[in-house]
């Protein structure tokens, strides 16, 4: 049953639309990989964004993309929202209609974890969510349906995908890639209430934000578990280059707390920080029981924008955010207005 209050019709029609788009997606860049072919790791220097860097796999993707919303396009106008879309990042399909025509917003990131997947070290996701049209209004808590495939390294035998539809639940379902065969997938958060023992962090992907995230990272497992330097390690790290990677980690409960706070550390430097596209799944991760915040503790609602900097936070189950949100508040109030 989906959430009475969804204003998209046919939710699970445009869930398996998005899923086939992503299926199409995976299997060319499995070919290019195979090929085995250094261009793929090229800047496009042609290709430039306020967002992030543009590499050549990523333009193959984006080309598939607009191919995949010209199709879509010829049947219901809406507007894409994505990283590869000249000027602002937002172009309507079809290519006449009025925007304001649009019935709905499709945010889009073919792949997230480009870094990882073009030297094939692991598995990028390719991520999308869909809103109702309210207008220049329309944030990322709108969104109603979110859909995120993995794009496996050429050493995989499976791959995973996720889906929500807002107040149905999260759906999954794993792929064998030799023999095709499909099985379901339930979403697994971890239910441990605590962290101790497993994996959490705060993300310090890139130089420039690394110190202040490892310090607040230090300071926050000081004050969880006590004087850490004559105990094993009671807390583990893992820097997953993508943010959608960071999500699946919480959903089958290998993670249980990331925080990805870059925008609070740049200090109006032009890093490379999360964005609307990157999270734009992460109604998976709350349809799923997994508590996605902001810097704030409250709803991440952020516009649909490609430049807008996104701080969020992940806890795997309500018992680990009342174990780290007192802490994580007290350690973020000199970075908050």
């Amino acid at each position: 049953m989906t959430d009475e209050n969804n204003l998209l019709p046919n939710p699970d029609a445009i869930a398996g639309r998005l899923l086939d788009f992503q299926s199409r997606l995976r299997e060319r860049l499995s070919s290019a990989l195979l090929a085995q072919s250094e261009a793929l790791c090229e800047v496009a220097v042609n290709h430039a964004s306020d967002g992030d860097t543009i590499y050549r796999i990523d333009v193959q993707s984006e080309e598939l993309l607009f191919e995949f919303c010209e199709e879509w396009g010829a049947e219901a106008p809406f507007t894409l929202v994505a990283e590869g879309v000249p000027g602002n990042g937002h172009r309507t399909f079809p290519a006449n209609a009025n925007p304001a025509s649009a019935r709905f917003f499709l945010i889009v990131d073919p792949i997230d974890g480009t870094r990882e997947i073009m030297y094939d070290k692991r598995s990028a996701w390719s991520l999308a969510g869909v809103a109702p049209n309210l207008g220049t209004d329309t944030t990322m808590a709108d969104i109603e349906i979110a859909v995120m495939t993995e794009l496996p390294t050429t050493r995989s035998l499976y791959t995973d995908a996720f889906w929500a539809v807002r107040g149905a639940g999260a759906k999954g379902i794993r792929r064998n890639l030799v023999t095709g065969a499909v099985v379901p997938v339930t979403p697994r958060p971890s239910q441990s209430p605590t962290v101790a023992h497993g994996f959490a962090s705060i993300t310090k992907f890139f130089p420039g934000t690394k110190v202040p995230a490892a310090q607040m990272e230090e300071n926050l497992f000081y004050s969880l578990f006590g004087d850490l330097g004559d105990t094993n390690p009671l807390a583990f790290d893992d820097q997953y280059i993508s943010t959608g990677g960071q999500l699946y980690e919480l959903l089958v409960g290998h993670d249980r707390f990331i925080a990805d706070l870059r925008p609070l550390f740049i200090e109006g430097k032009p890093l490379l920080c999360c964005h609307p596209y990157d999270l734009c799944t992460e109604l998976i991760a709350r349809e799923a029981g997994i508590i996605i915040t902001n810097e704030y503790g409250e709803p991440v609602r952020a516009p649909l924008d490609i430049r807008e900097p996104v701080a969020w936070v992940g806890y795997a189950n309500p018992a680990i955010h009342d174990e780290i949100r007192p802490t994580l508040k007290r350690l973020l109030t000199p970075y908050l207005p």
